[in-house]
This record gives C-alpha cells, structure tokens and sequence, in this order.
C-alpha cells in the first residue's frame, strides 16, 4: 500500500493539468486568446515535443538519483508552468507553457511504470499499474468534475472561468509535488519504510521471479542488447496505436458532448460516467489477467469493444444522440481496458534494471507520438462529425491488435527455441551475468 497509491495521486494530477485545456476549450478559452483554424491543435500538439524527447533520459536519471526527489520536483515545476497558463495574455504564450508542462511531465509516467515494477513480481504486476492507470481515467471524470465547479469562478478577481481551472489545478499540483517527497518511495534496496528482514524477503521474491535475467550494468554491450530488441519496438508500436485513441477521448470529448447539443455545463457533467465505467471495466480486466497470467486476449477484447464504439460514431448520421452517447462508452471504455495491458505486458517481457528503465521510457516516450495524431486529427472543419479523428483512432487500434498477435507469435516461438537450448550459447558470452531477459532462462 505505500507504493502505488502515492503515485497514482501524482499521475491523477499529472493528466489533469495535461488534458484541462479540453475543459478550458468550452469554458471560452478559444474566444478570449482569439485562437483560430488549427491553433488548438497546436496547443495540444506542442506538448507532446519535449514529452516524447525527454522521457527516456529522465528514466536515465531516475535510476542515479531518489525518485522521491526526482519526482516530487519535476510534479513543482510542472504545476507552476500550468497555473502560468491561466495568466497567459496571448496564444503564443499558451503555446509556451504546454512546451514546458511536457517537459516537466516527461519523468513521471516512465519513472513511476518502472519504480512499481520494480516492486512486484511479473504476474502481481497487471493489477498495480492498472490501479495506477487508473488515475488517468478518473481524471476524465474528475476534471469535468472539477472544471463544472471551477467555471462558476468565472469574473472572480477579473478572471475568466477557463483560467481559474488552469490556476487552481497548477496550484493543487505545486503544492502535492511538495507533500509527497517524503510519501514516494525509493528504490528498494533503500526503502526506508521496510524493515530488513522485509526488505530482504521482497529482494529474494524479485530475484525469484527474475532468475538470472539480470541487468544491473549499463554499458556498451547492454545498450546493443537493449536497442536491437525487437520486442521493445513492438511495444512502442502497441502502445503509439492505443494511445492515439486514449488522448482522443481525454482532449475533445467535451468538445464532442458540446457539438451534440449540450450546453458546456452539461458536457462537463455528462463526461463523469464515461470514465467512471471505463475505470470499474479496466480494473476488472487488471485482475483478471494477474489472475490468468494472460495478456493477449484482454487486449483484442478492448479493441473490439472500441471498434464497435468507433462504427457507430463514424455513422452517426443514422443515429440518435443517446446512441452517439453509449458509442462513446465503448470507444473508451475499449481504449482503457487494453491501454494498460500493453504496458504491463512490456514489462513482463523485460528483466534487469537498465533493461525495464530503457523499455518502458522507450515504449511510453515513443508511443505518446499517439498523442501527437490524436492532437491533429480531430479537424474543427469537420465538426461535429470528426470522421478523420474517429476513423484515425479505429485503424490505430487494429495496428495495435496487428502488434499484439506479432508479440504473443514472436514470444511464443522464442521460448520454444530457449526450451530447446538454442539460446545456451549466450552463457559463454563476455556479459553472461548481465544479459536481461536475453537470459537463457527467461520466460
């Protein structure tokens, strides 16, 4: 209990103050910065720049220093460049601050993946990261929770609705990266809150789980080991493919809820049961899968599910408003039962320190260029039909289904090959006990 929820705090403030600006949008946000054609787009966009760039360096860092210090200062300087855009004048500046909230945020979603991974054994592993995942997706709910309220701050000290969400979060956020270093933990050899002889019980289950796939020396061969890695790559690929979908759904669904009709008050409230029911399906799944020691079939089940949400909005013409309403139930609720899935899976099919740091900052880094396409592909010439976003975010989710069949294919034949010792030879190499999961007996 001292690892995850801490973390899932930083993240739920992490997506709020990367996806308000989805909120801000119908509180008038547009209006007041005069911003016109694609300038939204852009905002969104930007983000992602330095996000992408920086994420795995900053899982560089986090292995040489505390992540309690890591990632309680990168959370200060992120809330301080959010609040920056409730003052902001022009949208240039807007544009600005977004650069620098991706910046800051690039260290907390890898670092945190792989600080809990560090924790659990492979198959405890699904269910706490989902439990973490999920702060994503009640920040859906909580934002428009939130944002609902805040709104009614509109005038307060001459200050428009939109810009009291951007202040009032970027506030809560500075303030909870202070309260929480002494809260997150270390790594741990070095927890302070174990006991030895707890320590030394969880280091002898995580050395059990491992076996010898170890990968505790970042040097010029372990590097090659983990750069020519093809199931890293897959990874990214399977996570590019769903993420497109998951920043769709964060960023416009208020904007999409407004264009059916509902006033900005209405859209803001109506999004709370969307996440709410994606978060109760995606920790079903979560369990289910640790309890299975399964991954693949959970993920084609959320792509299917979405796929039917999509269908249905890409022929919404013929179809009524609650209809169009259920469609984005599906199309999220898919989205974010097979989102962490992918992650989890990732990082079962990693081992070693440097290997899992590397991996999982590639896979999210890399993948968040999902978010780049989710950013552009929602055109506002085409509202309230999106058809280019919506038929974007389906095609992305059977490139996904398409990666996940090649890694189930390719892992399975990888371990007959192991079962049949044709990997032994990697034993007699020069870094046989550094080697990861190239290890012989990793499964």
């Amino acid at each position: 209990m001292r690892v995850v929820p801490v973390l899932f705090v930083l993240f739920l403030m992490a997506f709020l103050d990367r996806t308000n600006i989805g909120n801000a949008r119908i509180q008038g946000l547009d209006k007041d910065l005069h911003m016109q054609g694609n300038d939204y787009n852009v905002a969104l966009l930007i983000f992602f720049v330095p996000y992408i760039l920086f994420e795995v360096p900053s899982n560089i860092i986090i292995k040489r220093i505390a992540p309690s210090t890591w990632l309680s200062s990168i959370m200060i300087l992120w809330g301080i460049a959010t609040l920056g855009q409730g003052v902001v004048k022009t949208k240039g500046q807007l544009i600005a601050c977004r650069l620098l909230v991706g910046l800051f945020e690039a260290g907390l979603f890898p670092g945190c993946v792989y600080l809990i991974s560090m924790y659990y054994q492979r198959y405890e592993l699904q269910w706490r990261l989902t439990l973490f995942f999920s702060a994503s997706i009640i920040a859906g709910a909580f934002g428009g929770l939130f944002a609902f309220g805040l709104a009614h701050m509109n005038g307060l000290a001459g200050y428009s609705g939109w810009r009291w969400i951007f202040i009032i979060e970027g506030l809560l956020t500075s303030l909870v990266g202070l309260l929480a270093k002494p809260l997150i933990v270390d790594w741990p050899e070095k927890a302070t809150f174990l006991t030895p002889a707890e320590r030394s019980l969880l280091l002898t289950r995580l050395a059990r789980d491992s076996g010898e796939a170890r990968m505790d020396r970042l040097d010029a061969r372990a590097a090659k080991r983990i750069f020519s890695d093809w199931k890293m790559y897959l990874s990214v690929v399977m996570y590019l493919s769903v993420v497109n979908s998951g920043y769709s759904t964060s960023f416009f669904i208020p904007t999409i809820l407004k264009e059916m009709g509902l006033t900005a008050e209405k859209a803001q409230v109506r999004s709370i049961p969307i996440f709410v029911v994606a978060t109760i399906a995606a920790l079903g799944v979560a369990f289910a899968t640790d309890k299975l020691r399964h991954r693949y079939a959970f993920t084609i089940a959320g792509v299917l599910i979405a796929t039917i949400g999509y269908v249905i909005l890409l022929c919404q013409t013929h179809v009524s408003v609650g209809v169009k309403y259920f469609a984005i139930f599906l199309a999220v609720m898919g989205t974010y039962v097979t989102q962490p899935v992918t992650i989890a899976w990732a990082s079962n099919c990693m081992s070693g320190h440097y290997k899992r740091s590397v991996a999982s900052a590639m896979m999210i880094g890399f993948g968040n260029t999902g978010g780049l396409v989710a950013s552009n592909v929602f055109i506002d010439r085409e509202k309230p039909l999106y058809r280019t976003g919506y038929g974007v975010a389906l095609g992305l989710l059977w490139v996904c289904a398409a990666a996940c069949t090649a890694l189930v294919v390719g892992v399975t034949l990888e371990n007959r090959k192991r079962d049949r010792g044709e990997r032994d030879y990697r034993l007699q190499e020069p870094d046989a006990d550094n080697l990861g999961d190239d290890h012989p007996s990793f499964r």
